[in-house]
């Protein structure tokens, strides 16, 4: 007897998948072209509102032009593919709905690309990627060591001799548009399967967090027998499914730095040939956004796992589970004599009931009782005046401080009455150590702002900090002249000698 009835079953149970029915759909090319239009790599998604105005408008192009479109508003559209599975709403940080889509939509438009794609997957860069893996698992799968051995020395052969045909000067063989376009393919079909690949990760743990807020909320089971299957499950979602062992492969990449700028590198490479030449923008920033790609997958798993996580510490933290047997039994309670009421109430029949409880009359109500520890005087402070350093004297300070600006015209009106100095940095430099910290430079350019004293290029200032390190700084070459010394002394002598 044939297996057909077997294959029939497994065939429609394929077909009950939300993958299946969006593709069988009357609506389908329109459903599929709102997600290929609304969301992309970089609009991983989308508020609700902007999503309900956008289907409304794409509608409304569609009927301007003659084309048949559903009669439904975008709200009520947006809502019918999340209940069919294909959308999916959460609230961000900030309290905003957002919708995304599923895993099941990913793999549909992702089906519906490659079935629209010209260029054949079937090419050397195909057969060439199975082969290298198959001879790779192979490798790691074979248990004998002198085999392992054999295909390693195999390798080092092939690869020495490569390397010394290209160190003797052989010739490169440039990879042809042709060659580069295959391997692009596979690549670009490679790298379109991991957004599909990280949500179903993500949909398995929310179906997790579900699952298990349920058994909390539903107390069928002891805390502690949730939280064993609970690490079971994320033991298993890990180690036994597609997407549990892609996920990881991709977090030990995503840890590996060099290894993640090394797949930089190498995208940059493939996207210097001259093929790509031909591929338009939006490829060329999709194929250099792999790694982004990758970190955002990996970063939105982890982020439902954080909530997963959180809701456990939260319930064992904050679940009293006296108070919810008290409640229970009051509702069993309520129930009971609701039942007893039914009895004898016609259907038409109403009784009072006190919703809220009321409040009592207090004046005061103690929230805790008396405690003589929290009226204790605090204990002593320890004595560690001995260990104190020693205070800085007043110099000390100064030095620390601002620009000396009395002192600093008193010097300058002394070096420029007696001709010593031909510039304000000679005098600075003539100054004595205390004088010519860096700071006393900006009080000098203070003083010359006052007179605006004539420059001519720059001169260099000998500054002695206060640790007794010295250091250069090239100031312009300011001159002053007999009025401007005399502007200086007034200053010092005060308003009324003006």
């Amino acid at each position: 007897m044939s297996d057909i009835a077997g294959e029939l079953a497994r065939v429609r149970e394929a077909f009950d998948k939300p993958t299946l029915r969006l593709l069988d759909r009357k609506w389908a090319p329109f459903v599929l072209a709102v997600f290929k239009s609304s969301f992309s790599r970089e609009h991983r998604s989308v508020s609700c509102e902007a999503l309900h105005t956008q289907v409304d408008a794409y509608l409304a192009d569609l009927r301007s032009i003659g084309l048949d479109a559903p009669e439904k508003t975008g709200r009520a559209l947006c809502v019918q593919w999340m209940n069919d599975l294909w959308l999916y709403r959460e609230i961000n940080d900030a309290g905003e709905e957002h919708y995304s889509l599923t895993s099941h939509a990913l793999e549909a438009l992702l089906l519906v690309d490659g079935l629209a794609r010209d260029r054949a997957l079937i090419s050397e860069s195909r057969l060439t990627t199975i082969v290298d893996t198959v001879r790779h698992r192979a490798t790691e799968a074979n248990p004998d060591r002198e085999e392992r051995v054999r295909r390693l020395d195999q390798q080092i052969r092939e690869l020495s001799s490569e390397r010394d045909r290209l160190s003797d000067g052989g010739d490169i063989e440039p990879a042809s548009n042709e060659q580069m376009h295959e391997g692009y393919a596979n690549l670009i079909n490679l790298i379109q399967q991991l957004p599909s690949d990280f949500k179903r990760v993500e949909e398995s743990v929310a179906a997790m967090h579900r699952q298990i807020v349920n058994d909390f909320r539903g107390e069928e089971r002891p805390i502690s027998e949730v939280l064993d299957d609970y690490l079971a499950k994320t033991d298993a979602l890990m180690s036994s499914t597609a997407e549990g062992r892609a996920f990881e492969g991709a977090f030990t990449l995503l840890r590996n730095d060099a290894l993640l700028q090394g797949l930089k590198a190498d995208l940059e490479t493939i996207l210097l040939h001259p093929f790509a030449l031909e591929l338009s923008r939006t490829e060329r920033r999709s194929f250099m956004s792999t790694v982004t790609l990758i970190r955002k997958g990996i970063d939105d798993v982890l982020t439902q796992r954080k909530g997963l996580t959180t809701t456990l510490r939260e319930h064992i933290v904050n679940h009293d589970v006296v108070k919810d047997r008290e409640l229970e039994r009051v509702l069993r309670d309520v129930n009971r004599e609701l039942a007893t009421w039914m009895q004898t109430a016609g259907p038409r029949s109403t009784v009072t009931a006190e919703l809220i409880p009321g409040t009592l009359d207090v004046e005061h109500l103690h929230e805790r009782f008396y405690d003589p520890v929290a009226h204790r005087a605090p204990p002593a402070l320890a004595d560690v005046s001995g260990a104190a350093p020693a205070a800085p004297s007043l110099d000390a300070l100064r030095q620390q401080g601002g620009p000396l600006l009395q002192e600093l015209r008193d010097a300058l009106v002394a070096a420029f009455g007696t001709g010593e100095a031909a510039s304000i940095g000679s005098a600075f430099n003539g100054l004595d150590a205390s004088l010519r910290r860096p700071v006393e430079i900006l009080g000098l350019l203070q003083l010359a702002a006052q007179l605006s004293p004539g420059t001519a290029g720059l001169e260099s200032f000998e500054t002695v900090r206060p640790d007794g390190s010295v250091r250069f700084f090239e100031v312009p070459r300011l001159i002053l002249t007999d009025d401007d010394t005399a502007a200086l002394a007034a200053q010092n002598l005060g308003s009324e000698n003006d």
